[in-house]
């Protein structure tokens, strides 16, 4: 039976997961704030040796690739290029909003959005619901202001789960916009399951590991403002 590596450091939350094509092998998540960088590669060595796996037994690696921390995006990108690379196997990149979704949402009688915060009243999101044991992107990821997204979702007239680490800061512009409308995913379940990540990459086509690139959404702000200072002189 085939394994698949998937990775999450997108985020807070450091997610490795072990799968084959019908059941979870192994899970490691924590949320705590510490270089991704220095604990990526030895967690997921520790757990592939828990679970009796070689490097030679996987089939494909799967990557959350933003948006989120774009140090995290970066970090998790940069491991699974180079493993899909070394070792000859296909890359599959999943967006880490949709991860999100896909953690709580199975059971869910209405849409989900997951939210990451993005500083100055903004969020990452976007918006999905299963069909038939099926994710489906009801709105593609974006990012806005927190308000103008509690408002846009008014007109969907169905119960919105809300869920991610940084709902709290979030929570009471959602709730006083959209009322009874809201709901709010525990606390337990605010980590986004790698498995999750693992599964959704199963039956998608790799890409060019050459080619591949995170998903921002938008430009780091030093990357923004090293455009705008290009732009000027190239005015003056």
């Amino acid at each position: 039976m085939n394994k698949i590596l998937a990775i999450d450091t997108s985020s807070s939350v450091l997610g490795i997961a072990l799968i084959d094509e019908e059941k979870v092998i192994g899970e490691h998540i924590t949320n705590i704030k510490k270089n991704h960088s220095v604990r990526i590669m030895p967690a997921i060595e520790l757990l592939m040796k828990e679970c009796d796996i070689t490097s030679d037994q996987l089939s494909k690696i799967i990557v959350a690739k933003g948006p989120g921390s774009y140090t995290g995006v970066r970090i998790g990108v940069t491991i699974a290029k180079t493993l899909a690379w070394s070792l000859k196997i296909p890359l599959v990149g999943i967006s880490s909003i949709e991860v999100m979704a896909a953690s709580v949402g199975r059971y869910f009688d209405g849409v989900v959005s997951p939210l990451i915060d993005a500083r100055r009243g903004q969020v990452y999101t976007g918006l999905y619901q299963y069909k038939e044991d099926s994710l489906e992107t009801i709105r593609d990821d974006q990012i806005l202001l927190s308000k103008e997204w509690a408002e846009s979702l008014k007109s969907e007239s169905r119960k919105v789960l809300f869920v991610g680490n940084d709902l709290p800061l979030h929570r009471k512009t959602l709730e006083e916009i959209l009322g009874r409308q809201a709901f709010f995913a525990a606390k337990t379940e605010y980590n986004p399951r790698p498995a999750e990540l693992a599964f959704l990459g199963v039956n998608r086509e790799g890409e060019d590991i050459h080619t591949f690139v995170p998903n921002y959404i938008r430009l780091a702000e030093a990357e923004a403002n090293w455009l705008k200072k290009k732009q000027v002189e190239k005015n003056l």
